[in-house]
């Protein structure tokens, strides 16, 4: 019962990872092969781009972390793997939030100074928010790194050794800003993206009611349009908060080590970065070409 559990979750976890890899990568590329024609990239291209940078490795990361639950591979002593994955998936949650908070300023119709202000600047500060966000992340990730082993040794034995007793020195000389820092650092983009989010699609919601009401019926192109865009929207919030749900209750010890329930955990986590991107480029009219023809060049290849 056990083996064909492992099985099947490794399946999942691979076409997951495959999934993830390549939509992020035609993300990336597309963007990148603009990048080299026209010699400039757009403020919300580059913005995609890094994202799908940042889930690409993510995806690796967790894909890693998928394989060590089936016992293929062993976890690194050193800690470098949770440092590693310190770095990534902070960037990763930075990344998305910055890019709900372009789409809310560039969307969302709020008649407000400071949205006005934001719309005009958005752009321009796009460049400055991703190496502000990419110098933090590194700064915290070195921050944590003298700790990080500590919390992974906490977190990986009782995933490991379950019927363990928890190990009270190490757990007392993680210091308090620690783990403050690491409270703040998982939690701030979360409360950002959720103010961004919910104010889109309550404003896109309240301006679609007002469009149906004036064009009496759903058909026509504007409706349609925002009707699609919410559906986007909603998508992108119930992905992102399940992808932090799913974690934390992987690593919360509810559920016993290697039982049904910590695997569709396990899997959760890793769908956001994959599915959210294939949200993306079917959004997209550039991606959504650009993939066509990807595919059907393979065909032809074939």
């Amino acid at each position: 019962m056990l083996e064909s559990l492992f099985i099947t979750h490794l399946i999942f976890a691979t076409i997951q990872c495959l999934m993830g890899v390549l939509a992020n990568g035609i993300i990336v590329v597309v963007n990148s092969t603009d990048w080299i024609k026209q010699r400039k990239m757009q403020p919300f291209d580059l913005l995609l781009c890094c994202v799908a940078t940042s889930r690409i490795c993510l995806q690796i990361v967790i894909f890693y972390f998928n394989l060590a639950l089936v016992s293929l591979v062993e976890i690194p002593s050193s800690g470098g793997y949770f440092g590693m994955f310190m770095f990534v998936y902070p960037l990763e949650l930075w990344l998305a939030t910055w890019l709900s908070v372009f789409y809310c300023t560039k969307i969302s119709p709020i008649a407000h100074p400071l949205f006005s202000w934001l719309k005009l600047r958005i752009s321009k500060l796009v460049p400055w928010l991703i190496l502000g966000t990419l110098l933090c992340t590194i700064l915290t990730s070195v921050f944590h790194r003298k700790y990080a082993w500590i919390l992974f040794q906490k977190t990986w034995s009782s995933f490991l050794f379950p019927n363990a007793t928890t190990q009270v020195r190490e757990i007392k000389e993680i210091p308090v800003l620690q783990l403050v820092v690491l409270f703040i650092e998982l939690l701030l983009p979360l409360v950002i993206f959720l103010i961004s989010v919910l104010l889109l699609i309550c404003s896109l919601g309240r301006h679609t009611q007002q469009m149906i009401r004036a064009a009496m019926g759903t058909r026509t192109p504007g409706v349609s349009v925002n009707i699609t865009a919410l559906r986007s929207f909603l998508s992108f919030l119930v992905l992102y908060v399940s992808q932090y749900l799913m974690a934390t209750l992987a690593f919360s010890h509810i559920f016993k080590i290697r039982n049904f329930i910590f695997f569709i955990c396990a899997l959760l986590v890793g769908l956001y970065p994959s599915v959210h991107s294939i949200v993306l480029i079917l959004g997209n009219p550039k991606l959504k070409q650009n993939a066509k023809k990807f595919f059907l060049h393979g065909k032809c290849c074939q």
